[in-house]
């Protein structure tokens, strides 16, 4: 052939691989048959809903549509696709299931003329068995191996004889001992090649019609060889198509564990920045401590019109503040009131000082107690409606928390505050000490 032929061979040759609906072609169906003559599997024609070739143009005038995006593949398909394997089983047999035939005893020491009259067995059975008589056959196989224990070929003789007779795990015991006498045993490699292609077992019966072979070729065993190959590469390659699935689902299960322990690292970790955040004290909803936002404490003197506090306190506050004179306070007020009198004098004194609400707040005890329902409601009404403290003096935890708050503005209460332009209702102002003389404040 000249360059040119051999070229046009090869680019064929090529577009067979990439495309082997080519080979369906009519006008190709001796070139397909010549192939499958020689043991070729094609491939069959992929058929669209429409019954036409995947290759196959559209029909004149029709309008091209873009295929639709592929979707994803499930779990169930690759199951579906992994145990879809198409081989033909003609010729499959089911295996016998008959005990173990005779293996003879191994221990024994076999005499000359024990070889002699084995032999003299060996030549009967072979007779009997060209003759059509395999029981018979089997029984005189088996004395001969009885007489020599120890000879690989007459295991693989009475193989021959069971596989004539339709019992492949029968032959296979005996090809095991065979080849176990004598490993470079062909004819116990081919035979028990012979009884896994009547089991289905495509790829032990080409591995041992290949090691067969490469032993002592014959036409026969290329033959049974030929036959069982296909099966075997076509089993060998699904094997392999279905581990690279798995280990594509493990690897997808592996990143999904990774994605999801991700997820939860940075969930745990905008947690702990939000509890950071809100500080180490102080009730949900009230920020770091205190009551931010809280109305004043009318009669108080402290916090008149209320203090505001801190961002993420109770909105709003408590309304109305907490009655009562503010502990600490300039008692009394100004006596008397200044000339002409200012009403009333500073009502509950001045304080003593400013307390730090988040100091006070930030007290495990307080904290404890609002927490309770009960206490927060409590002081709501009270804020509220200043009238209605005298109901809750009777109730424990909210006594032992007025107490409690007390001692954090710095000691006793101060007094109430004196009439409009009258005396102080406090206790009077301390003589000054004898032996000293007034002073002149040079107002008369």
């Amino acid at each position: 052939m000249d360059a040119e032929k051999i070229a046009q061979l090869q680019a064929f040759v090529q577009l067979c691989k990439a495309s082997p609906e080519v080979l369906h072609d009519p006008k190709l169906q001796f070139f397909k048959s010549w192939m499958e003559s020689m043991g070729a599997t094609i491939p069959p024609a992929a058929t669209s809903q429409s019954g036409t070739t995947q290759d196959s143009p559209p029909p004149m005038g029709s309008a091209s549509k873009p295929p639709p995006p592929p979707e994803p593949e499930s779990e169930e398909s690759e199951e579906s696709e992994e145990s879809d394997l198409d081989i033909d089983m003609e010729g499959v047999i089911e295996g016998d299931s008959d005990p173990p035939p005779d293996m003879g005893d191994d221990s024994i020491e076999v005499t000359e003329e024990m070889m002699d009259q084995s032999n003299d067995k060996r030549a009967e059975a072979q007779a009997a068995m060209n003759e059509g008589e395999k029981e018979k056959a089997i029984e005189l196989w088996t004395e001969a191996i009885r007489l020599n224990p120890q000879s690989a070929p007459l295991f693989a003789k009475r193989a021959s004889c069971f596989l004539r007779m339709s019992k492949p795990n029968a032959a296979i015991h005996d090809c095991d001992r065979a080849i176990e006498l004598n490993p470079d045993s062909a004819a116990g490699y081919k035979w028990r090649g012979k009884a896994h292609k009547l089991l289905g077992h495509w790829e032990e019966s080409a591995k041992d019609l290949a090691t067969a072979q490469k032993i002592d070729y014959d036409d026969d065993t290329y033959l049974l060889l030929k036959e069982v190959q296909p099966k075997a590469l076509k089993i060998k390659e699904h094997q392999r198509k279905k581990e690279r699935k798995r280990e594509e689902k493990e690897l997808r299960a592996r990143k999904k564990r990774v994605q999801k322990a991700k997820e939860a690292q940075e969930k745990a970790k905008r947690e702990q920045e939000e509890r950071e955040r809100q500080g180490p004290s102080g009730m949900p909803g009230f920020g770091g401590g205190g009551f931010p936002g809280m109305g004043g404490f009318p009669g108080m003197g402290s916090f008149p019109g209320g203090a505001g506090g801190a961002a993420g306190g109770m909105p709003g506050g408590m309304p109305g503040g907490f009655p009562g004179g503010m502990p600490g306070g300039m008692p009394g007020g100004m006596p008397g009131g200044m000339p002409g009198g200012m009403p009333g004098g500073m009502p509950g004194g001045m304080p003593g000082g400013m307390p730090d609400i988040n100091k006070i707040m930030s007290d495990p005890e307080i904290m404890a107690a609002f927490q309770d329902p009960e206490v927060l409601a409590a002081f709501q009404d009270v804020s509220q409606h200043p009238e209605n403290l005298a109901k809750y003096q009777s109730n424990p935890k909210i006594a032992n928390l007025i107490a409690k708050m007390s001692t954090k503005f710095g000691g006793p209460g101060g007094g109430p505050g004196g009439p409009p332009g009258g005396p102080p209702m406090g206790d009077p102002p301390a003589d000054p000490p004898a032996g000293e003389p007034p002073v002149d404040d040079g107002l008369d």
